[in-house]
């Protein structure tokens, strides 16, 4: 059957990664005072915001549980599907595990859009699954009144293998493999703004698996690994740094971006989880210009993984990087805790 074309992001208040709760309202959702047994087999818990649950088998194996899901963040069915996919499994991999299998989350409009175009987005994910190696093994559906996709997957790895966002040292160096502007330029897309050349762009990006982190969990200098999503590089990166009590200086100028981005800052296609973000942890951030609360605060779906290097093997990891096509510049470094946790020169 012949579907008519749609475009998906007319049916969502809110889009990708940028959906996510604040992380100020996060915090307050999440606090408890309820003193809850301690599971000794329990390795990672919400305790540092980690990426995914890790639970422990045995004396050596673990299981790694994450979900992901959210709005469209692409017009197409098939790649909303697929990257909102990629953007679950990468979870996996930013703890350093192998996927395993995952399961689909599904929220669908049936009073608006077809079923075949939910079968559609289906499609996607199960294209990307596949190449991750993994089966979509089942799921659950409701309807719902905007579209929402997602995965929770499953993963392993050995105990040795596992990288945490709370493990990172003074003195680290930090790389980002995917470059910064996914929700300024798929805002821009939401306003009819965005050119096919720049939409081209930000997919490649998003439908890129984030496989790598496989590869950098068994370098020994990698100390801490997690993926740069809703809450922006600052977000993410706050976390490692409190997780870690460590601060960090950025260097403004080696942070990858995306081709064509300074257009659409120019247009000031800013997607409104910024100020949300930039609210949540601001005050722990030092001195920002306009550009760089936007590009740095701003919510990245599908992006790259942040990583703590040791300096004494910053070069192996630089070498990686560079032969496998993602960016390798060292973006800034970690010192001893002071406040501002977070400086931008």
């Amino acid at each position: 059957m012949k579907i008519e074309p749609v475009k998906l992001t007319q049916y969502s208040h809110g889009s990708g990664c940028g959906c996510k709760i604040a992380p100020e309202t996060l915090s307050a959702i999440l606090h408890t005072t309820e003193i809850q047994a301690r599971d000794p087999r329990l390795l990672v818990g919400n305790a540092t915001r980690d990426d995914a649950a890790v639970y422990q088998l045995d004396d050596d194996r673990v299981i790694i549980s994450t979900t992901d899901f959210f709005m469209p963040i692409v017009d197409d069915p098939f790649d909303f599907g697929a990257i909102a996919s990629v953007n679950a499994i990468s979870d996996i991999y930013a703890m350093g595990g192998t996927p395993l299998m995952a399961i689909a989350i599904l929220g669908w409009p049936l009073d608006k859009l077809a079923p075949a175009v939910a079968a559609t987005v289906l499609q996607g994910a199960r294209s990307v699954c596949r190449q991750a190696g993994i089966s979509l093994a089942g799921g659950h559906s409701i309807d719902a009144p905007e579209p929402i996709f997602g995965l929770a997957v499953t993963g392993s790895a050995l105990k040795y293998e596992l990288k945490t966002n709370d493990a990172a040292q003074p003195g680290d160096f930090l790389y980002l493999t995917k470059p910064l502007g996914v929700g300024i330029m798929t805002t821009a897309q939401k306003r009819g703004l965005l050119k096919d050349e720049d939409l081209k762009t930000v997919k490649k990006w998003m439908l890129t698996l984030n496989a790598a982190g496989r590869s950098l969990a068994l370098m020994e200098g990698v100390h801490a690994l997690t993926d740069v999503t809703g809450f922006g590089l600052l977000g993410h990166l706050l976390e490692m740094c409190e997780g870690s009590s460590v601060s960090a200086e950025l260097d403004y100028h080696h942070i990858p971006l995306m081709a064509g981005l300074e257009h659409y800052i120019q247009l000031k296609t800013f997607a409104g989880g910024i100020d949300r973000n930039h609210k949540s942890y601001g005050s722990k951030i030092g001195a920002l210009t306009d550009e760089q609360k936007a590009v740095l605060c701003d919510p990245q779906t599908s992006g790259g993984l942040l990583v703590a290097v040791a300096e004494k093997d910053k070069n192996v990891v630089e070498h990686f990087l560079k032969d496998n096509g993602w960016p390798w510049q060292a973006i800034g470094r970690l010192r001893q805790p002071t406040h501002p946790v977070i400086t931008i020169r």
